[in-house]
């Protein structure tokens, strides 16, 4: 028989994080602890980490329903997947915590990563703000030794923004540096394919997510000419069903999709955009969604299953004051983890 344990946390940004939506000071977030009452040395932690003004499964009543999946995994003592297909950061934690309870160890799958021994290269994320602040932080990650650089775009003015990532052409082409940016659906459908012009340009890898979700019309006839590939996210949330991905995939016929568990299904869900994706030949990658790093661990090994040789979009560990402590690290441009066969499900993270 298992037992469950919720644990609300509130992350504090170390700087505020500023998207095209808005801009982010803190992230709420619920821990789920999974015990096996005949051994309660067994246990698994996963994070339901929900973003207030875009995960598909976030309302008022988030933790309320949290409780009662919970307490419908004690009573059948496995997970109801399709009555938890329309919640996908509640399926993320709680498929995660059984996975751990389940193997015993944060080593969640057995691949090069999780035993230390092969790093997953990952993108460098420039965050919104104002001229200044973005080129301090491109500076930085490329004295870092990035090779991929995305930057999210739409907030400040477009010149600047061109100037931005002529800065960065200047000094490295693109055969040195590779150069995503995400608009967020920050571009109007009338101005879109004007800006896709431009922006290819500066041979850019891609862009995410040009014009706001739910105008598959629209997008449709964008991914037919654009001189530059797109990337969906925001389009897949909330799309929950395989009929209604395949749908999507069918009619707006991306070049890329970008897969967050939080947001897009969990694992399992995020498993079948992948599968629905290749089969249709689309390219992807996986991202993390602000998770802390009990989630960004369990993306980071999922992700290590696929040798995706594309950069990931897995390097948000250090954007919080008060992030829980994983071995986890990023050196050049990869992220690491110390051989988690060496750590341990360890009860000091039931005192939280």
């Amino acid at each position: 028989m298992l037992k469950t344990r919720i644990i609300p946390h509130t992350l504090h940004f170390k700087r505020p994080a500023g998207t095209s939506r808005g801009v982010y000071h803190d992230h709420k977030i619920w821990y789920v602890i999974v015990t096996d009452i005949s051994d309660s040395e067994r246990w698994g932690m996963g994070e339901c980490a929900p973003l207030f003004d875009l995960s598909c499964d976030y309302d008022e009543n988030y933790e309320d329903r949290l409780s009662y999946f919970c307490q419908k995994l004690e009573q059948d003592g496995k997970l109801d997947i399709e009555a938890l297909r329309p919640y996908p950061s509640v399926l993320f934690g709680l498929e995660t915590a059984m996975r751990q309870l389940e193997q015993g160890s944060f080593r969640l799958w057995d691949t090069p990563f999780a035993r230390g021994e092969k790093g997953i290269p990952i993108n460098g994320l420039i965050w919104m703000g104002d001229y200044d602040y973005m080129l301090e932080q491109i500076e930085s990650k490329l004295n870092q030794g990035f090779r991929c650089v995305k930057l999210k775009i739409g907030a400040i003015n477009f010149e600047q923004e061109l100037d931005l990532l002529r800065y960065i052409r200047k000094h490295y082409g693109a055969d040195k540096i590779t150069l995503r940016v995400d608009a967020n659906g920050a571009f109007s459908p009338n101005d879109a394919l004007e800006k896709l012009k431009r922006l290819a340009e500066l041979n850019l890898h891609s862009i995410e997510q040009p014009i706001r979700a739910g105008q598959w019309d629209d997008m449709s006839g964008l991914t037919e000419i654009t001189p530059l590939p797109i990337a969906l996210d925001e389009e897949l949330i909330g799309v929950n069903h395989p009929e209604e991905k395949k749908r999507l995939l069918e009619t707006i016929k991306p070049q890329y999709i970008i897969l967050k568990p939080t947001l897009h299904g969990g694992i399992i869900g995020a498993t079948e955009w992948i599968e629905l994706a290749r089969s249709m030949d689309i390219g992807w990658w996986i991202t993390s969604a602000l998770e802390s790093n009990i989630g960004l661990n369990a993306i980071a090994q999922w992700c290590s299953t696929y040798n995706n040789p594309l950069p990931q979009g897995l390097g948000t560990g250090g954007l919080y004051t008060n992030n829980i402590e994983m071995p986890l690290f990023i050196q050049d441009d990869c992220l690491w983890i110390v051989n988690s066969e060496y750590f341990p499900v360890n009860s000091s993270f039931l005192n939280l």
